[in-house]
């Protein structure tokens, strides 16, 4: 028992190393989040406007990932299905962090890191915030201002058992992957209703802040 409690414990130190370091500080091709935050700004000079373009890049993202990883149907969902979770919750933090940079908060800081992966758990984000020992009053972004390094901690740990077990849900819910290219067409919805409602989730979570906001040549 012991033995499995360090395995798990250490998968979601794994997992939310991996997202907090690519899918907010980008890798490679990716750009950062920030960088993200102010090509969308630079492109349409308002703030809305470029979390709306942030969020149908990313849907687009989501939809290609989601289609091509259930092309092969029930045969390769034991070994697609969790290449496309992981990536598809890089997307998806990617988008969170640069919705969060377009409304003044900064990205590099430990407690609007831990809000933008506490935002990917949707619904479960009070569940997570209280068994911290934190209170949910108010949105993510401010709910974690005031909390510990220890506690941020749990509340990333907190977040990756609830992605870990909505790996499962999602298994379940994309069953009826049986036949090849349908089974893409189902996941590509899958990933872009899924993804929609974190966008949505984001908004919530990230209020505008007052004060300066990041501009096209660099951060806040």
């Amino acid at each position: 028992m012991g033995k499995r409690l360090a395995r798990t414990s250490k998968a979601t130190d794994v997992a939310v190393s991996y997202l907090l370091r690519v899918g907010i500080d980008g890798t490679g091709r990716l750009a950062t989040a920030r960088q993200a935050a102010n090509r969308a700004l630079a492109a349409t000079g308002d703030n809305e406007q470029a979390i709306d373009r942030i969020v149908t890049n990313h849907l687009r993202l989501a939809a290609a990932g989601g289609f091509l990883t259930g092309l092969g149907g029930f045969v390769t969902l034991p070994v697609a299905l969790p290449a496309n979770v992981v990536g598809f919750y890089l997307v998806a933090t990617h988008m969170v962090a640069a919705i969060a940079e377009v409304r003044g908060h900064d990205v590099d800081e430990d407690a609007v890191r831990s809000a933008v992966l506490l935002t990917l758990t949707g619904s479960d984000a009070s569940t997570v915030l209280e068994r911290a020992g934190i209170g949910v009053n108010g949105v993510a972004a401010y709910a974690l201002r005031s909390v510990s390094p220890a506690a941020l901690m749990v509340v990333n740990k907190g977040v990756a058992f609830r992605l870990f077990l909505q790996l499962g849900r999602k298994g379940m819910a994309r069953f009826g992957r049986v036949v090849p290219v349908a089974g893409g067409l189902v996941g590509a919805t899958f990933d872009a209703l899924l993804l929609r409602r974190i966008a949505h989730q984001a908004r919530q979570h990230f209020p505008p802040q007052l004060g300066p906001q990041p501009g096209p040549s660099g951060g806040n």
